[in-house]
């Protein structure tokens, strides 16, 4: 026999349903659903007002932020703008202004306390309530208030000890079930929806670094009993939190997670940690030009890391007795790939365009590799961040050779997530036209996308070739730097590096500022 669920939805002793006196849905105007208001929250718009910060909300500040254009409130502790919110709140805006400028968590329960605030929310994350006196300092005044005077004299009150700095450094915990154990970082800041954590599990030993901006903190723990080779990350980026979870291989309590290894628990700038490598393995070799190939590699199984859009990595590889290390910055497998065919490799293969230079350190090695051998690479590196890309209406790519690699993702996110973009235009400086990497892929992009425009430049054209002719100068970029007036602008070079010392003075002498120009390492 069938079980009939009931025609009544929410079920009358469901935490969904609310009393009379509860809150009552109001109409919505069009484009206002549910679907739309998550639509927004991943547009990339600025929800909050403080362009990413995270910051600490004291009472007198949040009740500043009262008013229906203004509206801040307090959810257990967090504090949220919800302006943005108000238009799309099934409960309409005269609900959500009873929380405005106070804690709002009791209201909250009341009404929807199912509802998971934190997913729905957290693009509008202000920041954590500032932490009210200490359980220390009130003592002290409670005590000094209860002194009596002694002979007729009152006793002088005890000195306050300051209250502490407040702690910028990320701290860790951990938990487990019967089958698996997880380990949490707290970073305290917002982090980035690319993600930010690389892991590895080596021989029973856990590393997990967390990149933050120029920061970088450190797991390193030998753990106190065998785990299976899966890894998985789940990151909330709004609050800031990374989980690692992993399956144990014995079902059993563990007694602690495990014992300290080198630099465990360490919060340091990035420069001054050492470049951690992990064998990887070569899958497959493609031929893009001539010279060029297109290297897949793919991470232990015990390793989660996924690069940043403008990060490279280095491979290293020992020749005739002694490491060679060098940088490449990661591509996707093709320029623009489908969604619809993303897979679960994209979070293991690493794709670089290699291109072979006969005399070269390195890449003669590379070249001799089979499928199935091993080179070391290393986590992400660089200092390219997507905060001067917010904003950005105009993108100009200057590129030469190789130093394409940065710009194919750079332009992949450039036309899917950035809302204000206009135009992106590419620049793809080469000797001659068979060097051009991707040309048939870049050609493509360029007219489906009429936010896109690419010019060719060669140095050593052959008689038919119809595009542009000779080296970077300031004639031929005045015209190809040229955008509206109150435009938001950006340049991003990369090439060898007499290309990039040169075309970075042009575009200076061209009137942008050091802080309209990003130079990749080529």
């Amino acid at each position: 026999m069938l079980n009939v669920p009931s025609q009544q939805f929410p079920a009358p002793s469901s935490q969904q349903r609310v009393a009379p006196s509860g809150r009552n849905k109001v109409m919505l105007k069009p484009g206002r659903s549910l679907m739309d208001w998550i639509r927004v929250s991943k547009s990339g718009r600025d929800l909050t007002g403080l362009r990413g910060r995270l910051i600490e909300v004291t009472e007198e500040e949040l009740r500043k932020h009262n008013t229906r254009e203004d509206c801040w409130t307090c959810i257990r502790g967090m504090v949220y703008n919800v302006s943005p919110y108000m238009e799309f709140h099934p409960g309409g805006e005269e609900e959500l202004m009873k929380a405005a400028g106070v804690d709002g968590t009791d209201l909250f329960d009341q009404v929807h306390r199912w509802v998971n605030y934190e997913s729905m929310l957290k693009e509008c994350l202000v920041g954590r309530m500032a932490v009210k006196a200490s359980a220390a300092i009130k003592a002290q005044l409670s005590t000094a208030k209860q002194s009596a005077p002694v002979n007729g004299v009152t006793p002088p009150l005890p000195a306050l000890a300051p209250p502490p700095p407040k702690d910028h450094r990320p701290r860790f915990d951990w938990f487990q079930t019967e089958a698996t154990v997880s380990v949490v970082v707290y970073t305290k800041r917002k982090i980035h929806k690319s993600g930010c954590a690389i892991v590895d599990l080596q021989g029973g030993a856990l590393r997990m670094e967390v990149l933050l901006g120029k920061l970088s903190y450190l797991l390193h723990l030998r753990l106190s009993q065998e785990v299976e080779e899966r890894v998985t990350i789940q990151t909330l980026n709004a609050v800031g939190k990374v989980q690692v979870t992993l399956r144990k291989a014995v079902r059993t309590q563990w007694e602690q997670l495990g014992e300290p290894l080198n630099s465990h628990d360490s919060f340091l700038r990035r420069r001054e940690r050492a470049v951690f490598f992990r064998e990887c393995t070569l899958v497959s070799k493609a031929e893009i030009t001539h010279d060029t190939g297109l290297f897949c590699l793919r991470l232990p199984p015990g390793t989660h890391m996924q690069v940043p859009v403008g990060r490279h990595v280095y491979l290293r590889a020992p020749i005739q007795g002694s490491d060679v290390v060098k940088p490449y910055t990661p591509v996707d497998r093709t320029l623009i790939p489908d969604p619809q065919d993303c897979t679960e490799s994209e979070h293991t293969d690493i794709f670089l365009m290699i291109k072979i230079y006969p005399d070269g350190a390195l890449t003669p090695h590379l070249n001799t590799l089979n499928i199935g051998d091993c080179v070391s690479l290393s986590g992400p590196e660089g200092t390219f961040t997507l905060r001067p890309l917010r904003d950005v209406t105009h993108l100009y790519l200057l590129a030469a050779g190789t130093g394409f690699t940065p710009m194919a993702r750079l332009i992949r996110l450039a036309l899917l997530d950035l809302g204000a973009l206009r135009k992106a235009k590419l620049m793809f400086f080469n000797r001659r036209e068979r060097d051009i990497l991707w040309r048939f892929e870049v050609d493509t992009l360029a007219a489906q996308e009429e936010r896109f425009e690419v010019e060719y430049v060669l140095s050593e054209p052959s008689d038919g070739w119809s595009g542009g002719r000779g080296r970077i100068e300031a004639a031929m970029l005045s015209d190809f730097l040229s955008g509206p007036e109150g435009s938001r602008r950006l340049v991003c070079v990369c090439g060898p590096a007499p290309f990039t010392e040169l075309a970075q003075g042009i575009v200076r002498e061209l009137g942008f500022s050091d802080a309209e120009i990003h130079a990749f390492q080529g």
